[in-house]
């Protein structure tokens, strides 16, 4: 069964835990994260974004095949589906498609159209029983073709939003999508703790959880993070076994061709770096 995220972030941010967003891209992605969640006793949230479900089929294909794993599995941890960097019209057909947890990003709007389109979700999802992560100040890099530097989040604005009543806020401390440049100057804890003191208990989100330092992704947690997103990390640990299995000719060896046999190394990959994530967030045995 899937949940809603509120539950899972508050525990997590009382506990002084973070819970960690896992992008999923097919099959193999979930199975992994799903199955590492159960392992490790972890709550989990599986991010898609608006081109993953695309490329999965659509959203109620992404919520047939979630649902169909945690029940064939026999999955007892919390597991919440979120529409990450959503539009309002994907989150529209992610709330009717039956996810647990959606994501309007409105960071590119103006502050009062941001307000406006949050307020009419936040309302919907809270007569279906379903978590809000709104988004204030763009995160940088690029996701789904848009990219951008790091920015920081203006703490008025932030509260602004908070106040609507949202489950979970992200707001940009100079995080970016994707690998960080040699001179990113590092996340502004300043910028965090301005945000924490203008929203007070709401679950803060991480963005761009790859290639942050673990002292950063630590000081960030204890400052009010609940929720941290990886998903660059899966996709480069996946491509790197994958390269691996090939270059050693293992795919031209016996049935190595077989999907079956040629993506289970990445598979691998995927669980291994999920349980590193979890064990740095905190969350193992938190379910």
């Amino acid at each position: 069964m899937l949940v809603s995220a509120k539950e899972m972030l508050n525990k997590a941010r009382e506990g002084k835990y973070a819970v960690g967003q896992f992008n999923i891209n097919n099959l193999e992605w979930t199975k992994a994260i799903l199955l590492t969640a159960q392992e490790l006793s972890s709550p989990v949230i599986l991010g898609v974004s608006e081109g993953a479900g695309k490329y999965m089929c659509g959203y109620k294909t992404v919520v047939g095949m979630v649902k169909g794993m945690i029940e064939e599995l026999g999955i007892t941890v919390p597991v919440a589906l979120h529409l990450d960097h959503g539009t309002f019209e994907g989150a529209k057909a992610c709330i009717n498609a039956g996810f647990s947890s959606i994501m309007f990003d409105g960071s590119h709007y103006p502050i009062q159209e941001n307000i406006e389109k949050t307020t009419a979700l936040v309302n919907a999802c809270d007569v279906l029983g379903l978590s809000l992560e709104a988004e204030v100040g763009a995160i940088g890099g690029e996701e789904d073709g848009v990219i951008g530097a790091g920015e920081c989040a203006d703490p008025n604005e932030c509260k602004m939003i908070a106040d609507l009543g949202v489950t979970m806020l992200a707001a940009g401390i100079g995080n970016i999508h994707g690998k960080y440049p040699e001179n990113w100057p590092g996340l502004s804890f300043e910028t965090l703790a301005a945000v924490k003191e203008k929203v007070g208990d709401m679950p803060l989100v991480l963005h761009g959880g790859t290639g942050i330092p673990e002292d950063m992704i630590k000081k960030a947690i204890s400052l009010g993070v609940a929720k941290i997103n990886v998903n660059t990390e899966c996709q480069l640990s996946f491509q790197a076994a994958t390269r691996k299995y090939i270059e050693e000719g293992k795919d031209l060896q016996g049935k190595g061709f077989d999907p079956r046999k040629l993506l289970a190394p990445g598979f691998e990959a995927i669980k291994a770096t999920v349980k590193e994530k979890m064990e740095l967030f905190g969350s193992v045995g938190k379910a």
